[in-house]
C-alpha cells in the first residue's frame, strides 16, 4: 500500500454550507478511518483548505473515494489535489 496526500480547498462559507451533510461525510470518514484507508484528514484554521492522508492501493482508489464524498457531490470541496507521498520521519 502507498500513502497519498491530499490538498483541496472549501467553498465560501463552507462551516454553514456543510451544516446538513456534515453527518454522513463524518461517517464516511469513521468508516475509511477503521479500514485503514485514511490516516488523517481536517480542515485549516478558518476552513479554507482540507489536508488528508490516505493509504490505498493507489491515486485512483484515493481520488474516487474523495469524489464519492458528499462534500465533493455538494460543493463544499471546490477542489481536491492528491499526490503520492513519501514518509521520510
Amino acid at each position: 500500500m502507498a500513502r497519498f496526500v491530499l490538498w483541496g480547498t472549501y467553498c465560501e462559507n463552507a462551516l454553514e454550507k456543510r451544516s446538513p451533510f456534515r453527518e454522513e461525510h463524518l461517517n464516511r470518514l469513521t468508516t475509511l478511518k477503521k479500514q485503514g484507508i485514511l490516516i488523517t484528514l481536517g480542515p485549516t484554521e478558518g476552513s479554507t483548505h482540507v489536508f488528508g492522508i490516505f493509504e490505498a492501493a493507489s491515486l485512483d482508489v484515493v481520488r474516487n473515494l474523495l469524489e464519492q464524498d458528499v462534500y465533493w457531490k455538494e460543493g463544499i470541496w471546490t477542489s481536491l489535489e492528491v499526490y503520492p507521498w513519501v514518509q521520510a520521519f
